[in-house]
């Protein structure tokens, strides 16, 4: 009897799996979180791109594309910056998770801005003109 309870602990930590956890996923604008299993030793870009396939495989809304590079992922758990890519998930505490796709950074340039502002185009443009 001793014995059948040694050879169920060693085949419990010696089974030759790797230590996998299920993680959540939320997406903004989506109905609900997307659940991946993965291993700790997985990257975070890795992450990435699988959760980007099983949404897309869900035919969820907004569609977001496969490009892995143009999302961040963020620990909803700890209000820090966006995790390193390159980064084994398994080295953060956390179990949910929030990928946000990255802004593109917009010109800051206020001349530019101007320009843009007063360029009016269509009826606008010609109803602004005949009242001056």
């Amino acid at each position: 009897m001793l014995e059948q309870k040694q050879k169920k602990k060693n085949k419990k930590k010696g089974d030759g799996k790797e230590n996998r956890f299920l993680i959540s996923i939320n997406f903004p604008g989506s109905a609900g979180p997307v659940k991946v299993v993965i291993t700790g030793d997985d990257r975070v870009s890795v992450v990435i791109d699988i959760a980007l396939r099983i949404y897309a495989r869900e035919g969820r809304l907004p569609v977001l594309g496969f490009d892995a590079r143009n999302f961040l992922l963020y620990s909803v758990n700890a209000a820090s910056d966006a995790l390193n890519p390159r980064e084994a998930i398994g080295s953060y505490e956390g179990r949910n998770f929030m990928l946000c796709k990255k802004q593109l950074q917009q010109e800051t340039t206020g001349v530019r801005s101007e320009i843009k502002a007063k360029k009016t185009s269509g009826w606008k443009a010609w109803v602004n003109k005949s009242l001056k």
